[in-house]
């Protein structure tokens, strides 16, 4: 018999983390949902509440290919470069 041991030493990841916005008035929110039901619902409507409360304009939404996978770097780094700041969501 062999035994293998499932556990595996895990990737080492340099993040940091983002600069703190100093204000959102006219700040562009970025949109990412993980395309389940109600995940898109969900984001609008919370996008909405910052136009109206901060004056923000709100990205077109960015989808991830696999809601159960993370977000690759490439749709990460194209829905950074077009926003100040991220809302994601995960709906059910």
């Amino acid at each position: 018999m062999k035994l293998i041991d499932p556990t595996g030493t895990p990737p080492e990841h340099n993040h940091q983390r983002a600069p703190q916005l100093v204000s959102l008035e006219g700040k562009t929110i970025g949109l990412l949902s993980n395309g389940k039901l109600n995940a898109d619902l969900l984001l609008q409507e919370t996008a909405q509440l910052f136009v109206e409360q901060h004056g923000c304009l709100i990205a077109p939404t960015q989808w991830k290919p696999n809601p159960s996978a993370p977000t690759p770097e490439d749709k990460i780094a194209n829905v950074a470069a077009n926003c100040d700041f991220l809302l994601t969501a995960t709906g059910d």
